[in-house]
């Protein structure tokens, strides 16, 4: 482990609780590889904190932080700065410190999703035909909107919650069709890609409940939950002959811009970092 200087850059997460972050472990080891003179750091703070925890980073040195649930949509207004993607998601996940001490808040989540998608496979072109997206929640909408401007020619959306995946449709224009929830499964004719964004499937939840048998073979599925790795969506997909990416290198992908700006080195995802990341 490299000994820490006066000079060392530091950064971290914002959440609560944060106990359960692999963010600390994920930066770590970059930080170890690359021999960097700095540290990451958990913060547990709770909502009614979070005003004067971002308003003393800058105070304190730090560089930047990752924000995490619940504070990613409360963290938005509390930026000086905002990049339009976190605007139009309406949340932020990364802040960094600028030069004048201004909070200048992104998201990286859409990111993170597309070029995990693009290393997994890349040969798919995300404007090659329609998705089907399921789930309306924040990381829904990070995702919609990084396929949105990868040029998708139809997002079709469709939640448990009907009012929800109504309200993010609306937002999102004239691309995005709302499916009801419960014509889910006809939705996938024809459908050259097909997201799982709900927490349906993750270990202590519910299975997903869902009919691949007019899904295209040549279709992707992608489900970003990550435990377990392998889920039943993904198992059943496989199966069938479908090319199928995990939710991990989502987690691993989203990381590599705040690295990048707080600690001044571009970090490389590959499979030593998946497997101490999953080890935790």
């Amino acid at each position: 482990m490299t000994a820490l200087s006066g000079k060392a850059r530091l950064a971290g997460v914002v959440g609560w609780p944060i106990a359960h972050s692999r963010s600390p472990r994920l930066h770590g080891f970059w930080l170890r590889r690359y021999g960097i003179d700095g540290a990451y750091l958990p913060f547990a703070v709770r909502p009614e904190s979070l005003p004067a925890a971002l308003a003393a980073l800058p105070v304190l040195g730090l560089r930047g932080v990752n924000i995490t649930l619940p504070h990613k949509e409360a963290a938005l207004g509390l930026c000086v700065r905002v990049s339009e993607a976190a605007r139009r998601i309406g949340a932020v996940n990364t802040i960094i410190i600028g030069e004048d001490g201004a909070l200048e808040g992104s998201n990286t989540d859409g990111f993170g999703f597309l070029e995990h998608l693009r290393a997994c496979q890349p040969s798919f072109g995300t404007e090659s035909g329609p998705t089907v997206l399921l789930g309306a929640g924040g990381a829904a909408r990070a995702i919609a909107v990084a396929l949105l401007d990868a040029g998708v020619p139809e997002l079709r959306l469709t939640n448990r919650t009907g009012a929800r995946g109504a309200a993010l449709a609306s937002a999102l224009g004239a691309r995005v069709r709302l499916v009801d929830w419960a014509d889910r499964a006809a939705a996938l004719a024809g459908a050259t890609l097909l997201v799982n964004s709900t927490t349906l499937g993750m270990t202590g939840q519910a299975v997903l409940d869902l009919d691949l048998a007019q899904l295209p073979r040549q279709a992707v599925v992608y489900d970003i939950v990550y435990v377990p790795l392998e889920t039943p969506l993904l198992a059943a997909a496989r199966a069938r002959g479908n090319a199928t990416v995990d939710g991990l290198g989502m987690l691993l992908h989203q990381a590599r811009p705040g690295f990048a700006a707080w600690f001044g080195r571009e970090p490389e995802v590959d499979a030593a970092l998946r497997d101490f990341v999953l080890a935790a």
